[in-house]
């Protein structure tokens, strides 16, 4: 078998065997640099290097991609909140939040008293739950209430007109029917149309004994609301006078038991009515034309 000399492949002249000498000719690498005592125009053939299997091949970094701090996630949450805020303005802004929480803090805890059961904290707090309360936050309804509503409670009224023909009195209008016929169909009811007079009967009844008497200024201020309210629905009709004195009434009927129930409740009505009060320029709207009738 023949072997390599010194000028074979891979020598150490670097040159290219020749086409007689039986060896497997190889291309130089022309990158390669020659080395010293190397003729000219010749390159020292780099060393083989192994190609990695794809079970090694490194995968690339991702590197920082344009817009990206350099600095890293850490860089850009230490300038992010309260923490990115100089020192006077971090000062002022933990102050707003205590402020805050201890405001809603007070607010829950105050709704919770009042609508609780009766306790020792609302015994001897309950000038104070009350003064923070009403009239902003107003709650109508208790935690535990043993009996819900059972009853259809309408509002009706009666007015004494004086006409050209002198006085004669209106038959009862009720005031609650006439808000039932406003709601029935309509998918968005305004909320004086569900609430206004009803909430104004409950504040009177809370605010009045059963002889009708006032209980301290409430009750004053619930009567001068439910007048108004009287004639504000009364100026929406034409009555051929003017309106000199109104009486309200509730009609109150209970609801009837389930068909699938035994229980017997009498559903006949049963009414409350009010003395006549006389019409006031205080209980009518402002700008109407009955107002100057009345001041004058």
């Amino acid at each position: 078998m023949d072997s390599y000399d010194d000028r074979g492949v891979g020598g150490r002249d670097g040159r290219v065997a020749g086409p007689d000498s039986g060896d497997v000719p190889t291309v130089p690498d022309p990158r390669a640099e020659p080395g010293p005592g190397a003729e000219p125009g010749t390159r020292a053939e780099p060393d083989p290097e192994p190609s990695p299997s794809p079970s090694q091949s490194p995968i690339p970094s991702p590197g920082p991609g344009p817009g990206t701090d350099p600095r890293g996630d850490a860089g850009s949450e230490s300038r992010s909140g309260m923490a990115g805020l100089s020192f006077p303005y971090q000062v002022a802004a933990a102050v707003a939040l205590s402020v805050i929480g201890l405001v809603t803090c007070t607010q829950l805890a105050m709704v919770f008293l009042h609508v609780a059961p009766s306790n020792t904290l609302t015994k001897q707090h309950g000038k104070g739950v009350d003064e923070w309360i009403y009239p902003e936050f107003e709650q109508n309804w208790k935690l535990f209430a043993p009996n819900p509503l059972q009853q259809n409670v309408a509002v009706h009224v009666r007015a004494e007109i004086a006409g050209p023909d002198g006085r004669r009195t209106t038959p009862w209008m009720s005031l609650s029917g006439e808000d039932g016929k406003a709601i029935r169909g309509n998918p968005l009811p305004s909320h004086v149309q569900q609430n206004e007079l009803r909430r104004g009967w409950d504040f009177y009844l809370g605010s009045h004994d059963s002889k009708n008497r006032a209980n301290g200024l409430r009750g004053t201020l619930s009567e001068q609301y439910i007048r108004r309210i009287v004639m504000l629905r009364l100026g929406e009709h034409d009555y051929g006078g003017t309106v000199e004195r109104i009486q309200v009434r509730s009609e109150v009927r209970s609801v009837a038991a389930p068909p699938w129930s035994d229980e017997k409740i009498s559903t006949k009505p049963s009414y409350r009515v009010l003395p006549w009060w006389n019409v006031t320029a205080a209980d009518l709207p402002e700008g109407s034309a009955d107002l100057k009738e009345t001041d004058q």
